[in-house]
């Protein structure tokens, strides 16, 4: 009976985002529970006994968790976002759309609010949160546990792992001291700081119940989940906040449940800091994470395709695809490979992988053991960023993502389009104009239905969806060609 009833619950399992921070995320993720469904069992009286007693020293049971509470509670904060919904439809007339009044209407929605957790990291201001607490936001504060309030800035997000990086304009602020994520052991004891519900400086405790947990709870394509999860009560408002150990050392950023109904149902997990400290400080110093990738497609290996493929080991990374050029081609890792350690360390898992590899960036060399044909190899690897190559990636909120130069449109193509406005691209190297397909002499004529006369305009409308104000954070462009051929772009700024 038990073994059924723990199929049952591994059945309806669901993971949804725990943070308050933003109404449309959690809608999003209790919506995938709709068709779930429950169970009850009973357990007959003969299957309960009681735990046979054993003699242990005068205070060898007892844990004390005020010291850590204490150390950690004043560094933790409350995270207040604003933002605004919008409905809007499209014309239907694309003529009108380019060079006359389009007909559509907006609906401008009430201000909402959501509310998460941060953890400030550095006396002068730095706070770390969860992406998902402050995307989509036009406004962000932050409440300290001392009432005072201040306006944040957004530094840099990186949805990859959920995590964004905040500054408010002050000094001498409580912090919590960096721990190490890589020394937890399952059933160590933590503590996890927050504001559930909207009640702040909220302590409860529980064990480390796994490490390295993928939960399939990001969408991005460059995912990294390698979460630590827990048996510490946290709830909706969590999200952001501080995972301690007993000496009130952060070791991971609480980010999300396992739960029917979005509040806390006996799971927790958090982004270890062996992750956190990486990207925050990618964000401090360039804005956007500098992540390295293998170019390689990995799955874990079952006990079937062990078999199939006569392996030795279920542990690791099996290589079922190698990108042409890419770090791990040049290195010589092939299809059929299983990767089982970076640097020393054994990963046992894609998730484990992919969270050793997240600690580097593109031009780092790493040790890479591969097991081929069961035999042992050690190669040496160069890592890549996405666009394959070591260049510093730059930060997605300033336009020179784009890649493109601009002129004005002259009067000759004006006349022959009909248009009195527009931004002409001049010409498109690597960057998202590129990838997004948009060539040479494009004229752009709105950007997320705003008008462009000028390079001004763009930057103005860049900034906006860059930052928050387009909730999406694409600019959908359109526009035409000299030839009079009219195309359309959206650029995913998120990537």
């Amino acid at each position: 009976m038990k073994k059924n009833y723990l199929k049952t619950f591994l059945l309806v399992l669901g993971v949804v985002g725990i943070s308050a921070g933003s109404s449309y995320l959690t809608q999003r993720f209790l919506s995938k529970q709709n068709n779930s469904t429950t169970s009850t069992a009973t357990v007959p009286s003969n299957a309960v006994s009681y735990a046979k007693f054993a003699s242990l020293p005068v205070g060898a049971n007892e844990t004390d968790f005020t010291v850590a509470a204490e150390l950690s509670v004043n560094a933790v904060v409350h995270v207040k976002t604003t933002y605004e919904a919008r409905q809007q439809a499209y014309p239907t007339d694309i003529f009108d759309f380019f060079f006359g009044r389009p007909q559509y209407q907006q609906r401008e929605m009430p201000k909402q609010q959501g509310f998460g957790s941060g953890v400030i990291l550095t006396e002068d201001g730095y706070i770390v949160t969860n992406n998902h607490v402050i995307d989509n936001s036009d406004e962000i504060e932050v409440v300290l546990n001392d009432k005072r309030t201040f306006k944040a800035q957004l530094i840099g997000t990186d949805p990859s792992t959920d995590i964004a990086l905040l500054k408010i304009d002050a000094q001498g602020l409580p912090t919590i001291r960096l721990g190490n994520s890589d020394d937890l052991k399952v059933g160590e004891w933590v503590l996890a700081v927050g504001n559930p519900f909207n009640l702040t400086s909220t302590v409860t405790a529980g064990i480390v119940s796994a490490k390295a947990r993928n939960i399939n709870i990001l969408s991005n394509e460059m995912k990294i989940e390698s979460f630590i999860q827990t048996d510490a009560a946290v709830n909706p408002g969590n999200s952001g906040g501080a995972l301690v150990n007993t000496r009130g050392e952060l070791v991971g950023i609480n980010t999300a449940i396992a739960s029917q109904t979005g509040s806390y149902a006996g799971y927790s997990f958090a982004v270890p800091t062996s992750i956190v400290s990486k990207v925050v400080e990618d964000l401090k110093q360039y804005g956007v994470v500098q992540r390295a990738v293998l170019g390689v497609q990995i799955s874990d290996i079952s006990d079937e395709w062990a078999k199939e493929k006569g392996l030795k080991t279920l542990d690791g990374a099996y290589v079922h695809k190698v990108m042409d050029m890419s770090s791990a081609a040049l290195a010589g890792i092939k299809e059929g490979d299983v990767i089982v350690a970076v640097n020393d360390v054994a990963v046992k898992s894609v998730s484990e992988l992919q969270e050793q590899i997240g600690r580097y960036r593109p031009g780092d060399k790493v040790s890479v053991k591969i097991i081929r044909n069961n035999d042992y190899k050690t190669l040496t690897i160069e890592l890549k960023n996405q666009q394959g190559t070591t260049d510093v990636v730059k930060n997605t909120s300033s336009i020179e993502v784009l890649g493109a130069t601009f002129n004005t449109v002259d009067e000759k193509t004006a006349r022959k389009l009909g248009i009195s406005h527009g931004l002409q691209v001049k010409s498109v190297s690597k960057g998202k104009m590129q990838e997004a397909g948009v060539r040479n002499d494009f004229i752009i004529l709105k950007v997320n239905n705003q008008i462009i006369r000028s390079e001004e305009d763009l930057r103005d409308v860049f900034k906006n969806a860059s930052q928050g104000g387009n909730h999406e954070k694409v600019l959908f462009i359109a526009g035409a060609y000299p030839n009079g051929k009219v195309a359309y772009y959206a650029i995913n700024l998120n990537e």
